[in-house]
């Protein structure tokens, strides 16, 4: 599945176990950008997809899990936090643990 249409796939989920309609997004996006990126036909930016995830309210990297998870059917979430916990450098890590301290 191509990026785009996973990210749109992942969206729709989300708004559908929220029971919310592509109007309650009104105040973040118009019903055609929203159905055009739950269609694949467009790619959201960073700012757009934070905007999202406060209307779904979740945190927006739960909307891009989702994506990726979609995309590559073989993935689990534990293998793709796995893979991140690998990937992220420890100093990000440390910080975001509150373990690195402010000197």
């Amino acid at each position: 599945m191509e990026l785009k249409q996973a990210f749109g796939a992942a969206l729709k989920q989300l708004r559908s176990v929220r029971k919310l309609s592509q109007e309650d997004f009104s105040d973040v996006s118009s019903r055609t950008y929203l159905s055009s990126l739950e269609r694949g036909l467009k790619s959201p930016t960073i700012d757009k997809v934070d905007e999202l995830a406060s209307v779904l309210d979740v945190h927006p990297l739960t909307i891009l899990v989702g994506c990726y998870l979609l995309r590559e059917n073989s993935n689990t979430l534990d293998r793709l936090f796995s893979q991140i916990r690998t990937e992220l450098p420890s100093d990000m890590r440390q910080e975001a643990d509150g373990s690195v301290s402010n000197s």
